[in-house]
């Protein structure tokens, strides 16, 4: 039987039966894989999820209940039980569903998010405000293992457990055990505990006593040190959630939909937060997700029967990683930082030649940006791996740990301006934004791989300042002169043109196609393509300076971007020509194909051609 099509909200599964469920579940696995393959997005993480997800809606009365995905990237089988069956084929595509929650859809996403460790304080703040209203509701975080690597989550749960707040935290486990199963027994008091009737005695025996004139609270509480004390005994640990003031609760089998029902149930019977630790299967269902997890944590499109995908040519992130090792070999004071991401960003075989020079510290970008400012000032050459969009969290940490202390560590920055389907949270298009507000940093944004070379040997062997070197996702689209070269600037087209188009980093491409149509045809134009785009290169405004017009073309936001600055000090000098600035207008960028979003935004080939034009 077909239960998914009948699935029209959360209120139509809560008339299911445990077998029905468990059927809903593995027509959801078919739908996640089918799609999945076809559109590319997190599987994983989503085939882990499933059966945890059911029971959440089983339980819960969302939207009246508000349940918080962290990172948001396990959140399709939600999608898929709140009215979005029919319209989920369009995941990731433009105009299409989100692959990340979003409130514009539906009033059962409570956040747009993408990034991790913000679920607990998200949920927290709901939860208070509920009960300043007075409102008997949930408030439910689902986050992964991998999130809790976050100092963001210590911070809530260090401020959550002291409140009353009706804050329900469910781990979900599927990499590493938080705590240790001892044996059968501890998995059968895990089950026992987890009853509703538990919980519900458990709650009335503490209220009773509350209620002991002038030493109930004493006993309630003495009592429950006891029980903790017993507990870790018998769980050979001592239980860090409970010391922080939440009710723990597990470790569940999260791919039992009954024994998760069970105690969703009991986690609402307490007064107070409450921690759910659940154990999954990442890529649970289909055997080449659940064989190579990380591979099928964001993929492109596969063949659903070997799981693979198509082959590809080199992108940046490869070229960084071979720039990376070779670098190490030559100079033994090259150290490798990633937060959580070295397949992505290319650091894989780094991190298997010079262990002893690579730092995973987690999903923790502020601390690796500060770890880099230690390893920095004892001499070592730090080079943190990050993506543009989570490059965003640790800015406190480059001005006030790096470039306040005049300390030289290198940002490598991947995913630089669009990034396509991954949509509004992933776009790499501020980090130039911010960086032009803190002294002394060097930003380089390549157009090639071969200038990718120059620029890293540069950052690494020649600054000594902060520095940071930008790259977009995916291969590079090499233009005739993106040769590479160490100058910090370089021209193409006429020589002493009456229109300058200027440019940087993968728009280059576009505009010296553009510059070489429009020369052809008799324009007087040209290219000025900056490799370095903070400080500007003062030949790059010595040269504009001549021309009759001037046009800025930016893959980022307009705001307190390179073009806007290239302005001012044409400005300074008293230009009198026209300058025009074509970047992202002050909005976020929702989810497309990067070469739709490049001509959306006006950045493509054909684009600049009408500009230069002036054909609208």
């Amino acid at each position: 039987m077909n239960y998914l099509s009948k699935v029209h909200s959360p209120y139509d599964i809560k008339k299911l039966d445990n077998s029905q469920l468990c059927a809903l579940a593995q027509e959801i696995r078919q739908v996640l894989i089918s799609t999945v393959s076809e559109n590319g997005g997190h599987l994983a993480s989503n085939l882990g999820a499933v059966e945890l997800t059911i029971a959440i809606h089983k339980v819960f009365d969302s939207p009246k209940d508000r349940i918080v995905f962290d990172v948001g990237h396990q959140c399709y089988t939600h999608k898929l039980l709140t009215g979005r069956y029919e319209s989920f084929s369009t995941l990731r595509k433009e105009n299409g569903l989100s692959g990340f929650p979003n409130p514009q859809e539906s009033e059962h996403d409570t956040f747009l998010n993408g990034h991790s460790s913000t679920s607990v304080s998200t949920s927290l703040g709901l939860a208070a405000a509920d009960r300043i209203d007075g409102k008997r509701c949930y408030s439910v975080a689902v986050i992964g293992d991998g999130s809790f690597t976050g100092g963001m989550v210590y911070e809530a749960l260090n401020n959550g457990g002291k409140t009353k707040n009706r804050q329900i935290i469910i781990l979900n486990d599927n990499n590493m055990s938080i705590s240790d199963n001892v044996g059968v027994f501890s998995k059968q008091l895990a089950v026992l505990r987890s009853k509703p009737g538990y919980f519900h005695l458990k709650a009335t025996a503490e209220k009773a006593i509350n209620r002991i004139p002038a030493v109930g609270e004493n006993i309630s509480a003495a009592l429950f040190k006891l029980k903790t004390d017993v507990k870790n005994k018998i769980y050979d640990k001592s239980n860090f959630f409970e010391q922080l003031g939440y009710r723990y609760m597990g470790p569940i089998d999260g791919h039992n939909i009954a024994q998760l029902c069970d105690a969703l149930e009991g986690a609402k019977g307490i007064n107070g937060p409450v921690l759910l630790h659940v154990l999954t299967v990442k890529g649970k269902g289909y055997a080449p997700a659940e064989k190579s997890p990380s591979k099928f944590h964001g993929i492109s499109a596969f063949d659903i029967d070997s799981g693979s995908t198509a082959s590809h040519a080199k992108t940046y992130s490869d070229i960084f990683g071979e720039l990376m090792c070779s670098a190490a070999e030559r100079n033994n004071r090259v150290c490798a930082v990633t937060a959580a991401m070295s397949l992505g960003t290319g650091l894989n075989k780094f991190s298997e030649k010079y262990p002893d020079r690579f730092f995973d510290v987690g999903i923790a970008e502020q601390h690796a940006a500060a770890f880099c400012g230690g390893l920095a000032k004892k001499g070592k050459i730090p080079v943190f791996a990050v993506y543009s969009t989570f490059f965003q969290r640790c800015y406190d940490q480059i001005l006030h740990d790096i470039a306040l202390q005049g300390l030289h560590a290198v940002f490598a920055v991947d995913r630089a301006g669009f990034v396509g389907e991954d949509g509004e949270t992933h776009q790499g298009i501020f980090d130039v934004a911010f960086l032009n507000g803190i002294p002394g940093v060097k930003v380089y944004s390549p157009c090639s791989f071969e200038q990718m070379k120059y620029d890293f040997e540069k950052a690494l062997f020649t600054d000594d300042t902060a520095v940071v070197l930008r790259y977009p996702r995916g291969g590079e689209n090499k233009a005739e002169y993106c040769r590479g070269t160490d100058s910090d600037v370089y021209f193409c087209g006429s020589e002493n043109a009456d229109t300058y188009i200027v440019s940087y980093g993968r728009v280059c491409s576009a505009a010296q196609q553009a510059v070489h149509e429009l020369e052809s045809s008799g324009e007087s134009i040209g290219l000025i393509g900056l490799n370095l785009i903070k400080p500007i290169p003062v030949q790059a405004i010595d040269t504009a300076f001549g021309a009759k017009r001037i046009l800025f073309f930016e893959e980022g936001v307009q705001s307190c971007s390179t073009g806007s600055l290239f302005a001012l000090e044409l400005l300074k000098r008293g230009y009198k020509g026209e300058f025009s600035l074509t970047a992202v207008p002050d909005t976020f960028v929702t989810h497309a194909g990067v070469s739709s979003l490049l001509k959306k935004y006006g950045l493509d080939k054909e684009s600049i051609i009408k500009k230069v034009k002036r054909i609208e």
